[in-house]
């Protein structure tokens, strides 16, 4: 068995371009799916992608990890940059839904069967519009605790907002304080039986970033994403050891020694490694086993579109340290229509079952995903009062 083809299938779902990948193999009917989405990066990857087959092209697709080691070290420059890593992501994920389909079994009985019975999920404030996600203003307290009302409605224990506004390397009072009023709508609309997270968004210096997370210390969130740059691995190490909010890094950090790093201050709790950006499920493995030597809980990012969730839930359904799935469900209306999932999610409390389904379980409509073709992506920029750049 030969790898014949790989092939890109761009959809485009608003803020972000999914950009599936498809392996095809010389098996008559025989292919694998993976997803190597980055917003804003769509030409990047796809381009990538293509040069990448060059590689791999005429090889054996159960070799994954020697294929792994291919699309890694060679053409000279190594994966390390996320461009180049988020295509060899999507290839790799391909590359286990076709391990899976050969031997007839999920992807998590491949790495030693399915370690829990479900998988928690938790939803973005707004199900993942990305109106009500990104541009509800903290200055809008009563709105945060009505998206929170609604998400528990639709039957999630578990939510993600941003409430924290972009400031500049040093801010006063006022951001803070916005941030707290909008967190406190949140607790008051919920209660304390549902399990609030934070997304500052790697916006906040250092130093802001301590005082957004000591105010809402007090309001037991479930975690506290991204309080800073990643690349601070002191100033995340500070804050995780200043608060009692496990600390939550990782959806921009694609090295092993990055996470190894991050790990070894004890700059988080929570690891929020992303599966289509940081070497797909071959690397995904090896930070999840690091990541467990220190004990620290996995909760992978995934905003992407349904092949990433597949994944996601695959990659969770085997690992022990895994406790919780992002996901979005009202990005675009059509949705569904994209993909047949082999998994089943209950809609009260949002627990998935496993997938029974070989491989990721998933086949996407190549004909619903060419009514959707290639669209510059919503940009998003923020800039500060004083017209400087700032993070988004």
């Amino acid at each position: 068995m030969k790898i014949t083809a790989v092939e890109t299938h761009v959809c485009h779902a608003r803020m972000r371009n999914w950009v599936f990948v498809k392996v095809l193999t010389s098996e008559p009917g025989l292919h694998g799916w993976g997803e190597a989405t980055l917003e804003w990066h769509t030409r990047s990857v796809v381009g990538a992608i293509e040069d990448i087959a060059e590689l791999i092209v005429g090889e054996d697709p159960s070799r994954i990890e020697h294929l792994w080691q291919m699309m890694h070290r060679q053409h000279f420059w190594h994966g390390n940059g996320i461009v180049r890593s988020t295509a060899i992501s999507g290839i790799d994920l391909a590359l286990w839904d076709i391990a899976g389909k050969v031997a007839q079994l999920p992807c998590s009985r491949l790495w030693g069967g399915p370690v829990r019975d479900w998988v928690r999920t938790y939803c973005h404030l707004g199900g993942g519009n990305m109106e009500k996600f990104y541009e509800t203003t903290v200055d809008d307290a009563r709105r945060f605790g009505e998206l929170a009302a609604e998400a528990v409605a639709e039957g999630f224990t578990a939510m993600k907002s941003m409430a924290v506004p972009p400031t500049m390397p040093l801010e006063g009072l006022r951001p803070v304080k916005l941030a707290e009023a909008a967190v406190a709508a949140m607790r008051d609309a919920v209660g304390d039986e549902v399990d609030l997270m934070v997304d500052c968004h790697a916006r906040p210096s250092p130093a802001m970033g301590m005082r957004f997370a000591r105010a809402l210390d007090d309001y037991g969130l479930y975690f506290l994403e991204e309080p800073c740059w990643p690349e601070s691995v002191e100033g995340l190490a500070a804050i995780n050891h200043a608060v009692t909010t496990p600390i939550a890094t990782g959806e921009r950090v694609i090295e092993l020694a990055d996470f190894d790093r991050i790990f070894a201050a004890r700059g988080c709790e929570v690891c929020q490694l992303d599966i289509t950006h940081c070497g797909g499920l071959t690397a995904a493995r090896r930070v999840a086993a690091l990541a467990e030597r220190h004990r620290i809980a996995l909760a992978p990012h995934n905003p992407q579109g349904p092949v990433s969730t597949a994944a996601s839930l695959e990659f969770g359904f085997s690992q022990p340290s895994y406790v919780i799935c992002e996901t979005v469900h009202e990005d675009v209306p059509w949705r569904s229509d994209v993909v047949r999932e082999g998994f089943t999610v209950e809609r009260e409390g949002r627990r998935v079952r496993p997938n029974e389904r070989p491989g990721l379980g998933i086949e996407i409509d190549e004909a619903e995903v060419k009514r959707h073709p290639f669209q510059q992506e919503l940009p998003q920029r923020v800039f500060y009062p004083d017209g400087s750049v700032g993070d988004w």
